[in-house]
């Protein structure tokens, strides 16, 4: 009788764990989506929510639903919206877009954010930064200085704070600096920072004392050399191979026509920078180049804007690539992982190949492999 009820007990367990397993699967994947839908960056709440469409559209499957919420760019409203869509039953995020938006997310349990944010320092413990971050730049950096055999790199970053991410993530990739600088943005302190980090008034009078040299000289041919030294800035080599910069925009610029300045030139020593997604201006500025970033995939980002403009006739915020890769990922992970408890569907190690490149998944972080580009002779080239 006693084993006649252990397999009726037994056949009762498979039924049930079947039952549950048949209903997880059937069950709607439901995701909040957390961007700005009105305010000054209403449009590119709007691209986040058309990336998303598509990437629902190209991964063909019912099983997904997105709730847009507005967040604006208020801390406050981006609680009040995540509230909301938790108690509609959705446990998993894409955004908030902006740091300032996470501070107050971690009221909120058993959910997951899928932050947009590419800075990882502080963040709430229910909150994964998803952007471009300072560890996946570094590494691609640390790639191609040991592909290039580097010797002697310094690291320039301005004081503005993200400067702590930059150090962070020095150690963790481990990359060889000889030294970290950080510097000032003003025009005149920078350039005066620049010409001490390459010993310029040094160099420069190395030059004059050489001209001297050569104009109280006994030697037949020194009206020749005389004008071949002053056709120079200075003499004398500075004390590294490669300068990594970790700035944008017009201030990157001010940085390199510094060093130029002081005769340290992009010809004869490696510039390289952060991730300037494709930033077409530089490629204008021909006299800052060889310049070398590492970046998402071009070809892929190139393919994803076309398809989104054809698709919607507008052009999209980059951001809208890495939120469309995001559905991606979820949707990916949701068919390794149990989706009852969202605290560990990130914390297993995966890697999965979207548009922007590949996404390595692990303890609650994600990091991005990325290409690695140069812009010479006013186009860019793939280095790897």
């Amino acid at each position: 009788m006693k084993k006649f009820f252990r397999i009726i007990l037994t056949l009762i367990i498979i039924y049930l764990t079947n039952h549950s397993f048949a209903f997880s699967q059937s069950e709607k994947i439901k995701i909040g989506l957390l961007a700005p839908l009105s305010g000054e960056y209403k449009e590119l709440g709007q691209s986040l929510i058309k990336s998303t469409r598509m990437a629902l559209n190209d991964i063909g499957t019912d099983k997904i639903e997105i709730y847009p919420m507005d967040t604006g760019i208020d801390p406050n409203q981006t609680l009040k919206s995540a509230n909301k869509l938790k108690n509609e039953g959705i446990k998993i995020f894409i955004g908030p877009i902006f740091f300032k938006s996470l501070i107050y997310l971690d009221e909120i349990q058993d959910v997951v954010f899928l932050s947009l944010t590419n800075k990882t320092n502080d963040l709430p413990k229910n909150v994964i930064s998803s952007g471009i971050n300072s560890l996946s730049q570094l590494n691609a950096i640390k790639n191609f200085l040991e592909l290039s055999e580097v010797k002697k790199t310094i690291f320039l970053t301005p004081d503005l704070d993200y400067k702590n991410e930059i150090k962070k993530a020095i150690k963790q990739s481990k990359v060889k600096i000889s030294k970290l600088y950080t510097y000032n943005t003003e025009p005149t302190k920078l350039t005066k920072q620049i010409e001490k980090i390459t010993n310029y008034e040094l160099r420069k009078q190395n030059l004059a004392d050489e001209i001297l040299r050569v104009e109280n000289s006994d030697l037949t041919d020194k009206e020749e050399q005389i004008k071949k030294l002053e056709k120079k800035y200075t003499i004398g080599n500075v004390n590294f191979d490669s300068v990594i910069i970790s700035d944008f925009d017009e201030n990157l610029k001010s940085v390199i026509t510094s060093l130029i300045y002081t005769d340290v030139l992009p010809e004869n020593k490696f510039f390289i920078t952060l991730n300037q997604w494709f930033d077409e201006s530089l490629i204008l500025e021909k006299n800052i180049q060889p310049l070398y970033y590492p970046s998402i995939n071009k070809q892929n980002l190139e393919t994803f804007n076309k398809k989104f403009i054809d698709e919607f006739d507008t052009k999209p915020n980059h951001l809208s690539l890495l939120s469309y890769d995001l559905l991606g990922l979820i949707y990916y992970l949701s068919l390794k992982s149990d989706f009852s408890n969202v605290n560990d569907i990130f914390k297993k190690q995966n890697s999965f190949k979207g548009k922007i490149g590949v996404f390595d998944v692990e303890n609650n972080k994600i990091n991005h492999r990325l290409n690695f580009y140069k812009i010479d002779k006013g186009e860019i080239k793939e280095i790897f």
